[in-house]
């Protein structure tokens, strides 16, 4: 079985027999892969409405587990934006419904944000349509394929973990 990376690399190896093009064939498939993966992201994000964005502060609510709610410092750990840019979102998903903010009763100059229903179905249904899509780019591959690529996915990964 033959893919356009294949070309690409023996192109290469034509033109630049010095270099070592392993990486290439590695990265250049993640790279495409990784476009997939984009499309079906926006594609599940947009069949319910939300922007990838909001999906990723949804996400961590609905993560937390009920009352599915975090302090807004926890929801800039979970996904790594800064205080200004969260505030901006926190705002915007209140004025669509999806969150509401709440004093904290362990902190009273503090607030927390939880998920409405109208959130949680909206993540839930994201990130199953998200799941399905997934699964479809996968489905070349057995579970223990599956398995095997995600280990070493994380052995490449762990370095940059913080």
């Amino acid at each position: 079985m033959r893919d356009e990376v294949d070309e690409l690399i023996e192109a290469w190896a034509r033109e630049r027999s010095d270099l070592d093009l392993g990486p290439v064939a590695v990265f250049s498939r993640i790279s495409r892969l990784a476009h997939h993966v984009d499309r079906a992201r926006r594609h599940a994000f947009t069949t319910h409405d939300i922007e990838s964005w909001e999906f990723d502060v949804l996400a961590a609510l609905r993560r937390a587990g009920e009352p599915y709610e975090l302090s807004p410092g926890r929801l800039l750990r979970e996904t790594l934006v800064t205080s200004g840019t969260m505030t901006n979102r926190v705002d915007r998903l209140t004025a669509r419904g999806l969150v509401e903010r709440h004093p904290d009763p362990s902190d009273r100059r503090g607030v927390l944000v939880r998920l409405t229903p109208e959130g949680k179905e909206a993540v839930d249904g994201a990130f199953t349509a998200l799941l399905e899509a997934e699964g479809d780019l996968l489905s070349g591959l057995s579970q223990d394929a599956q398995s095997e690529l995600a280990g070493l996915l994380r052995r490449l990964l762990v370095p940059f973990a913080d």
